[in-house]
């Protein structure tokens, strides 16, 4: 099992930044993926952001330029720096942990998530 705690959520104006943190604990060993998404109210949760565990990154066209998704391996963390807010980036942002082939975490029933941060971006 992976556990994933994330932080770092809140309310900014649009034209601000946020960073968030999901830290994984447990099974690492079980994972070579991790990635960010988000669900807006009334909508299908998307992909944000994921990373590899060799570095190699995946972005969503609408937030390409404006978010990075890096990570700490000896801290076993994950952070997304989203600058250049917009009101809608307004979602509950959801880390996800797993393994995969094709570097994108989340998409397999057996993949880990976190409970989710609100972030709200104020026009």
């Amino acid at each position: 099992q992976v556990q994933l705690a994330e932080s770092g959520g809140g309310l900014v104006q649009a034209g601000g930044s946020l960073r968030l943190s999901c830290a994984a604990s447990g099974s690492i060993f079980s994972i070579n993926a991790m990635g960010w998404y988000r669900q807006a109210p009334g909508k299908q949760r998307d992909l944000v952001a994921a990373i590899t565990n060799g570095g190699s990154t995946t972005y969503a066209d609408s937030v390409k330029g404006r978010f990075t998704i890096s990570r700490d391996n000896a801290k076993n963390t994950v952070y997304l720096q989203m600058n250049s807010l917009k009101p809608e980036d307004t979602a509950v942002y959801y880390c996800t942990a797993g393994f995969t082939a094709a570097g994108i975490p989340g998409t397999n029933k057996y993949d880990y998530w976190g409970q989710g941060t609100q972030v709200t971006v104020s026009s």
